[in-house]
C-alpha cells in the first residue's frame, strides 16, 4: 500500500491563522492524512472516459481521461488568458509549464493529483507535482504562480469567491523561497505526482480496461438498488419510456419501482392467496416469473408463471392479466385468464421463465417434472415430445381476446409431427433457470435475438446454452458435455446441441442464467455474458471469440476497497444469486438473498458497475416519461455501507487453503490468499469552502436423495470454492473479498442500559454494515468540499455560549430490521430458524446503525426500554416523513437573558472559549444534545453558522475534533442532510430525534466566519 499525505496548503495556514489558532491548525494537519492506493478517477468522483470528440488542447488525454471537448476548451481559454501577460520569451519559457499544470484536470488520475479521491477531505488548488519538476518550474517560471492562482481563483478546482486576496498574500511569501514553493506544490508520492504518473508503466498498463487481479479475475463493483425483498425472483421493465422496473417476490407480490428508486406502496399484482409456496428455506414452488407484452403501451397485458394447487394436485399455471384502466401501476386482478396449466409430478424442477422474443412470441421454459435423473417413462420427460415437461414452448398470444387463449406459430418446428405437442420449440432441457435475449451490439446489431439460458445440472455439471429452434439439449442422456444416462448417450440419433459453457460442481451447484451486457454506461462490458451460481454465490462471465466462436471464461470478483472507492458503490453482496435482470437502458442487475426463504426479507437488488471506465458525459442520458402514481411512494434507503464511507478496520479476513480447478472449457489454476487488512485509524477533518454552497432457485441433488426444497442444499455448499474462497455464515453470506460477498455474524446491541440489557441478534460484519444510511449525492460542479484558504475571523458571536445542561441520560437503540426475521405470508406457517444460522461473537464493538426509514410503534419502543424482545421486524423500507414547515416545539427553555429557546436552536461549545467554532449542540424537547458527523456536510454547517450569527461555514470538523461531549449529554440527531437554505437542522433530512448509531467520538463541530469583503 502506498502511503501518502495531503500537504495542500501548510504554509498558507501558518501565515493566515492567528497565533491563538496555531496549535489547533497544526493538530488538524497531522490528523488530516489519508492512506491508500490511487486509482483512475476524475474530479467529479467518477471513472475516466473516452471523449466523444477530439480534444484540441490537452491532446495527451484525447483517448482516455477526464475532459470532454467543452472542458478542454475551457482549459484552453484559461491558458491563453494567463499567457496574455507574457512577452514572446516568457511565452516560450513558461508556456509549457502552465499548460501541463492546467491540463492535469484531464488526467485519468486527476482526483489523486488534486487530493480529491475522498469527498470529505480538502482538495488541492493545483495538481501535485514531483519535486524535481517543481524545482525546474521554480528556477524557470516561479513568478507565474500568482498568475495561475489568480486565474483559478474563481473558476479552478478548489477555489471560490474571496480567494484572490488570500492567494496574493500566499504568493508574496513563497515565490522567493524554493523550499516553501515546492512544499506548496509537491505531491509526496513519487509514483503519482506529475509528470511521473505519465511514465509509470505499472499505472498505465491496461489503463481504461476492466481491472483484473493477479489471477485474472475481473474486478467489478455494485450499487444497491432495492432491499427488504422476500426472495426476489424476477425483475423486468415495460419498455415504455418510463424506466420503471417491476420486481416479483416468490410469495406472489409484484412491486413497481420508479427510476429514482422509490417503490409504489400498492403492489402491481398480488397473487399471494393463489400461489403455492411455503416459508421453508429452499421451496422451489411459488411465483416464479412475469413478462410484459412487448407492446405494453398498446396491448397493456402481463403474463405470469406460478405454482398452484388444484384439488391437491400441484400444477404450473401461466396466466394473462390486463392493466387496470384507472391505474398504470396496477393490474386488474379480476382479469386473470389461464393460458396454460401443466401438472407437476414433483415439487421441484418447476422451471419458471417467460420471455417475449424479438419475433413477438411468448417463450415458456418448463422443468422436467422433478426428482433426480428424470425417471419418468422410458427416456424421461425431457426427451418425450408428447409432454410439456422439460421443454421450451413457443406460443402466440396476440389477438386472443375473442378466441382461444393462444395460437401456434406457423413455423414451430414440431407442428404436424405425430405424437409431438405443437407448442414445443426446443426439448431435452432439465431445469432452465433464467434466460435472456441478446439486444445485439449497439452499433452493428451483431448477436441480436440470441437466446441464452442457464440449465441446472444433476450431479456434476452446470451449463449455459444457446437456444435454437428444434434443438435437443441432451438431458437426460447428457449433463453438460458428459454422459449421464450412458445408454441414451450412445444413441447416435440423439443429435443433441452442446452447451457453450459448462462448469463442474467444484465451482457451483446451481447455475443462474444471466445477460449479455448491452448497456451504455460501461463500454468495457459490451458483449460480456454475465451469470452466476445460486449455491456458491460465484459471479462469472463469458466472452465470445468472434473468430473461433468459442466462449472464454473469466470469473468476476468484487473490486478491492480502493477500486470501488466511488460514490454509492459497494463491494459485497448476499450469496444466493436468484436472478439477473436488465433495465430499459440495458444496464445489468442481479437479485440475491441472504436467506433463501419466501418469508425472509433478505433480498437485495444490485446494479453491476465497472469502475475502470465510463461512457463520455452526456452520451447515456435518459429522460423517463412521466407516470402518474396513485398512492404513496416508499423511498429507498441503502443498507450497505458505501466503500467510500468505510472506516478503518483492524479485523483480519479469513484465510483459505489454495486449491486448483479444472473447468470444461479451460483449466484455471488459482491460488487464493487472503491478507489481514490493517489500516491505521485517522481522524478526518473536513475543510470546506464557505461558498460551496437487490428465489426460488432450482438446485439438484444426488439421485438417491428424496424430494426436498432445493434451496436447502443436500450437499453442504463448499465454503472454500475452487479459486475463490466463499466461507459462509449466518444468512448465507460469504466472507471472501474476491468473490465479493459479505460475511454476516450475530451480534448484540451494545448500547442498552445495564439495568435493562437485552440481547437482540442483528447481522453484522467486521465493518459497520448493518443498515448504513443514504449517502448524499455529490454537489454540483466538482461535487466536493473545496479547500478553504483560512483567514482570521473578524466578527465575534454576540452572546456567550450557554453551558451544557447537566443530567444523566441513556440512549436506547432500536434493533435492526434484518433478513433473519421471518415474516409470515398470508397462508403460510412460521419457519424455524435455518440450520445454517450460527451465532458468533461480535466482530465489532460499534453497534450497527439502524435504518432511518424504519420506525417502531410506541408500544414496541416501550417494550425495548423494558428489555423485552420484539417478535417481528418491520418492513424493509417505510415512508419516513420529515417535519413539515416550521419545526414543532417540544417546550421552551430559558436561554441567556431569559429569552425562550425554540426547538432547533443551536450553540457552539468550545473548550477554548472561542466564539466562532465549537462542537454543535442542538436544543430539542427541552434539552441540549449533540449531532453526529455522519453525512454532515458544509450545507448543514451553513445552517448552523447562520443560526449562530455568521454568514458562512468555513469548515466541518468531524470525529469530535473540536471536543466531545460527556456521557451526560444525549446524542439527538444523526445522518443530517441539508440543502443549505433550511432555518434549522430539524428541517433537514435526518433520522428521528434520538435515533442514532454513533458515539460522542463522532460529535460534529463547525468553524464559522464571514464572506470575504464583509465589514
Amino acid at each position: 500500500m502506498t502511503q501518502r499525505s495531503s500537504t495542500v496548503l501548510p504554509h498558507l495556514i501558518l501565515e493566515t491563522a492567528s497565533p491563538s489558532h496555531l496549535f489547533l491548525q497544526l493538530l488538524l494537519l497531522l490528523l488530516q492524512a489519508w492512506w491508500g492506493h490511487s486509482h483512475p478517477q476524475c474530479l467529479d468522483f467518477k471513472p475516466p472516459f473516452e471523449p466523444r470528440q477530439v480534444l484540441g488542447f490537452c491532446k495527451e488525454y484525447a483517448k482516455f481521461g477526464c475532459c470532454d471537448q467543452e472542458k478542454d476548451e475551457e482549459i484552453s481559454n484559461r491558458f491563453y488568458s494567463i499567457m496574455d501577460n507574457f512577452d514572446y520569451s516568457g511565452y516560450t519559457t513558461c508556456g509549457n509549464y502552465i499548460r501541463n499544470i492546467l491540463c492535469q484536470e484531464c488526467s485519468p488520475y486527476s482526483a489523486h493529483l488534486y487530493d480529491a479521491e475522498d469527498a470529505n477531505t480538502p482538495m488541492r488548488v493545483l495538481p501535485g507535482l514531483c519535486r524535481d519538476y517543481c524545482s525546474d518550474y521554480w528556477h524557470q517560471c516561479r513568478y507565474t504562480l500568482s498568475l495561475v492562482l489568480e486565474n483559478l481563483s474563481s473558476t479552478g478546482p478548489g477555489m471560490g469567491p474571496g480567494s484572490l486576496a488570500r492567494i496574493t498574500k500566499l504568493t508574496e511569501g513563497i515565490e522567493e523561497d524554493r523550499q516553501r514553493f515546492c512544499d506548496f506544490l509537491e505531491l509526496k508520492d513519487n509514483q503519482y505526482c506529475y509528470p511521473n504518473v505519465l511514465t509509470n508503466t505499472e499505472l498505465n498498463a491496461n489503463l481504461g480496461s476492466v481491472r483484473e487481479d493477479a489471477e485474472g479475475c475481473l474486478e467489478l463493483c455494485l450499487q444497491e438498488v432495492a432491499n427488504g425483498l422476500r426472495n426476489p425472483v424476477a425483475m423486468i421493465h415495460a419498455g415504455d419510456g418510463t424506466h420503471r422496473f417491476f420486481v416479483a417476490e416468490q410469495l406472489g407480490y409484484v412491486w413497481v419501482y420508479l427510476p429514482n428508486g422509490s417503490r409504489v406502496d400498492r403492489p402491481f399484482l398480488n397473487l399471494t392467496q393463489a400461489v403455492l409456496t411455503s416459508p421453508w428455506a429452499g421451496d422451489e414452488r411459488g411465483f416464479l416469473c412475469i413478462a410484459l407484452h412487448p407492446r405494453f403501451t398498446v396491448v397493456r397485458k402481463a403474463y405470469v408463471y406460478y405454482s398452484v394447487s388444484v384439488k391437491k394436485q400441484e400444477r404450473i399455471r401461466v396466466s394473462e392479466f390486463t392493466l387496470s384502466t384507472h391505474d398504470d401501476n396496477q393490474l386488474d386482478h379480476s382479469s386473470e385468464r389461464t393460458i396454460l396449466e401443466v401438472v407437476e409430478p414433483a415439487s421441484n424442477h418447476n422451471g419458471g421463465q417467460l420471455l417475449f422474443g424479438h419475433d413477438g412470441y411468448l417463450y415458456i421454459f418448463i422443468g422436467d417434472g422433478g426428482r433426480a435423473g428424470d425417471p419418468f417413462g422410458k427416456f424421461g420427460n425431457s426427451q418425450n415430445k408428447s409432454t410439456h415437461l422439460g421443454k421450451v414452448l413457443r406460443i402466440d398470444v396476440d389477438y386472443n381476446d375473442d378466441g382461444a387463449p393462444y395460437s401456434i406459430p406457423s413455423d414451430n418446428p414440431f407442428l404436424g409431427e405425430k405424437e409431438s405437442l405443437p407448442e414445443i420449440y426446443a426439448y431435452g432441457v432439465r431445469n432452465m433457470w433464467r434466460c435472456s435475449i441478446d439486444r445485439g451490439h449497439p452499433a452493428t446489431g451483431r448477436g441480436r435475438g440470441r437466446m441464452f439460458c442457464g440449465d441446472v445440472g444433476q450431479n456434476k455439471y452446470e451449463e449455459v446454452d444457446l437456444i435454437i429452434k428444434g434443438g435437443n439439449y441432451g438431458w437426460r442422456a447428457k449433463e453438460g458435455f458428459s454422459c449421464y444416462d450412458r445408454k441414451l448417450c450412445q444413441n447416435s440419433s440423439l443429435d443433441d446441441i452442446l452447451p457453450i459453457f459448462a462448469y463442474p460442481h467444484k465451482l457451483g451447484k446451481s447455475v443462474t442464467g444471466g445477460y449479455i451486457y448491452r448497456g451504455c454506461q460501461m463500454p468495457n462490458l459490451n458483449g460480456l455474458y454475465i451469470f452466476g451460481d445460486f449455491m456458491s454465490g460465484r459471479l462469472m462471465s463469458l466472452k465470445e471469440n468472434t473468430t473461433t466462436g468459442e466462449w472464454l471464461y473469466n470469473e468476476i470478483c468484487m473490486g478491492r476497497d480502493q477500486t470501488c472507492r466511488f460514490p454509492k458503490l459497494i463491494n459485497s453482496y448476499y450469496k444466493y444469486i436468484i436472478s439477473f435482470a436488465e433495465d430499459e437502458a440495458g444496464e445489468l442487475y442481479f437479485l440475491a438473498t441472504g436467506a433463501p426463504s419466501a418469508s425472509a426479507r433478505a433480498g437485495v437488488i444490485y446494479k453491476i458497475v465497472d469502475p475502470s471506465k465510463r461512457a463520455a458525459p452526456g452520451k447515456c442520458g435518459i429522460k423517463p416519461s412521466p407516470v402518474k402514481v396513485k398512492g404513496k411512494l416508499i423511498h429507498f434507503y441503502p443498507k450497505e455501507e458505501f466503500v467510500i464511507n468505510k472506516k478503518p478496520t483492524t479485523t483480519a479476513a479469513p484465510t483459505t487453503t489454495p486449491r486448483k480447478t479444472t473447468t470444461t472449457r479451460k483449466t484455471t489454476t488459482r491460488k487464493t490468499t487472503t491478507k489481514a487488512t490493517t489500516t491505521k485509524a485517522a481522524t478526518t477533518v473536513q475543510v470546506t469552502m464557505a461558498t460551496t454552497p437487490i428465489a426460488t432457485r432450482p438446485t439438484r441433488r444426488p439421485a438417491s436423495a428424496p424430494v426436498k426444497p432445493s434451496f436447502r442444499p443436500t450437499v453442504k455448499p463448499s465454503v472454500k470454492p475452487i479459486g475463490r474462497p466463499a466461507p459462509t455464515s449466518a444468512l448465507g453470506l460469504a466472507t471472501s473479498i474476491k468473490p465479493g460477498y459479505r460475511s454476516t455474524v450475530m451480534t448484540t446491541a451494545s448500547s442498552w442500559p445495564a439495568q435493562t440489557q437485552t440481547v437482540i441478534p442483528t447481522p453484522s460484519t467486521t465493518r459497520r454494515e448493518g443498515h448504513p444510511l443514504p449517502r448524499p449525492s455529490p454537489t454540483p460542479q466538482h461535487r466536493r468540499p473545496h479547500h478553504v484558504l483560512p483567514t482570521a475571523f473578524a466578527k465575534p458571536v454576540t452572546t456567550r455560549q450557554p453551558p451544557s445542561t447537566p443530567g444523566v441520560t441513556t440512549s436506547v437503540r432500536r434493533p435492526q430490521t434484518t433478513p433473519a426475521r421471518r415474516l409470515q405470508p398470508p397462508h403460510a406457517m412460521t419457519t424455524p430458524r435455518p440450520s445454517y444460522w450460527t451465532p458468533k461473537t461480535p466482530t465489532s464493538s460499534k453497534p450497527q446503525r439502524p435504518p432511518p426509514n424504519t420506525t417502531l410503534p410506541k408500544a414496541q419502543g416501550e417494550k425495548l426500554r423494558l428489555g423485552e424482545k420484539l417478535d417481528n421486524a418491520g418492513e424493509g423500507n417505510q415512508v419516513h416523513k420529515g417535519p413539515r414547515g416550521r419545526p414543532r416545539s417540544h417546550g421552551f427553555k430559558r436561554g441567556r437573558g431569559g429569552r425562550r429557546l425554540r426547538a432547533g436552536s443551536v450553540r457552539l461549545v468550545s473548550v477554548d472559549g472561542l466564539l466562532d467554532r465549537g462542537r454543535v449542540e442542538i436544543f430539542i424537547r427541552g434539552e441540549w444534545g449533540t449531532v453526529c458527523d455522519d453525512l454532515f456536510t458544509s450545507k448543514a454547517a451553513t445552517v448552523v453558522c447562520r443560526q449562530a450569527g455568521f454568514t458562512a461555514a468555513l469548515a466541518v470538523m468531524k470525529r469530535a475534533a473540536l471536543g466531545e461531549a460527556d456521557d451526560s449529554v444525549k446524542i439527538l440527531l444523526d445522518d443530517v442532510e441539508c440543502e443549505g437554505g433550511e432555518r434549522s437542522l430539524l428541517e433537514c433530512k435526518r433520522s428521528k430525534v434520538g435515533k442514532h448509531n454513533c458515539s460522542h467520538q463522532e460529535d460534529v463541530g463547525v468553524i464559522c466566519g464571514y464572506h470575504t469583503g464583509e465589514e
